[in-house]
C-alpha cells in the first residue's frame, strides 16, 4: 500500500505558511508505509529534528484498484473517512526549500503520519462539508471542514490516479486547515472527525 498526501489545500494554512498562491493542481508528496502509526500508539520525537509539527488531515481510503478515474466516477474508488496526523520536520522543510530538494525526509520518516480507524462513508452524510478538529492538551488548535478544501476529494483522486494506480486499501491524506504547530514531550493530541473521537494519543 502508498501513502499519497496533498499539500497547500487549505488557503488560510497556505497563508500561515508564507504560501499565499492558489496552486492550480493539487500538489502531491508521498509518506511510505513505515510512517504508518495506528491504534493511538504512542508517537516518538526524533531526534534530528528540533521542530515537529502536526497537521491533522482528512483521511481518505481507496477501495477499488483504478487508473485515469474521471472525477464523475471518483466515488466509487473510495469507501470510508478516517484523519491522519501528517507529522512535519518543519526545520527539515525550510532547508529542502531553500535548497530546491525533495520533502521525504521531512515528511515520510518513521511513524509520521498517525492513523485512526475508518468510517464507511455512508455513515457520514454529506461527504463535501464534514467538520473536523484538533485537541492539543484539551485546547483546541486546528478546525477544518471539507468545504473549504481548494481541491475536493474526487478531483484528488482524479488527478492522483493519472501518475500512480490506485491499489486497495491506498490512503489518501487530504490537506490539512490553519493551525499547525509544534509538538514536545509529553502532549496529548485528540482528532474528532464530526462529534467522533477518532486519534487519542501522546507525544513521548
Amino acid at each position: 500500500m502508498k501513502i499519497l498526501a496533498v499539500g497547500w489545500n487549505y488557503l488560510e494554512h497556505n497563508k500561515e505558511l508564507e504560501h499565499r498562491e492558489v496552486p492550480s493542481e493539487p500538489v502531491i508528496f508521498m509518506k511510505p508505509e513505515t510512517a504508518l502509526l495506528r491504534e493511538n500508539k504512542p508517537f516518538f520525537l526524533p531526534d534530528f529534528s528540533t521542530d515537529v509539527q502536526y497537521e491533522l488531515e482528512v483521511v481518505v481510503r481507496i477501495s477499488k484498484m483504478g487508473k485515469n478515474i474521471s472525477e464523475k466516477f471518483a466515488p466509487r474508488y473510495y469507501d470510508a473517512y478516517g484523519l491522519g496526523v501528517d507529522f512535519t520536520a518543519r526545520d527539515l522543510q525550510r532547508k529542502f526549500k531553500e535548497q530546491g530538494g525533495p520533502w521525504e525526509l521531512c515528511k515520510g520518516f518513521d511513524n509520521s503520519a498517525p492513523v485512526s480507524e475508518f468510517i464507511p462513508k455512508e455513515e457520514l452524510g454529506d461527504l463535501s462539508s464534514l467538520s473536523f478538529h484538533l485537541d492539543l492538551n484539551g485546547t483546541t488548535v486546528q478546525r477544518g471542514n471539507t468545504k473549504d478544501m481548494i481541491f475536493n476529494v474526487d478531483a484528488i483522486v482524479s488527478y492522483v490516479s493519472r501518475f500512480f494506480t490506485l491499489k486497495t486499501g491506498d490512503l489518501i491524506f487530504t490537506g490539512t486547515p490553519v493551525g499547525v504547530g509544534p509538538v514536545k514531550i509529553g502532549d496529548r493530541l485528540e482528532g474528532y472527525l464530526e462529534d467522533r473521537k477518532m486519534l487519542d494519543f501522546r507525544v513521548e
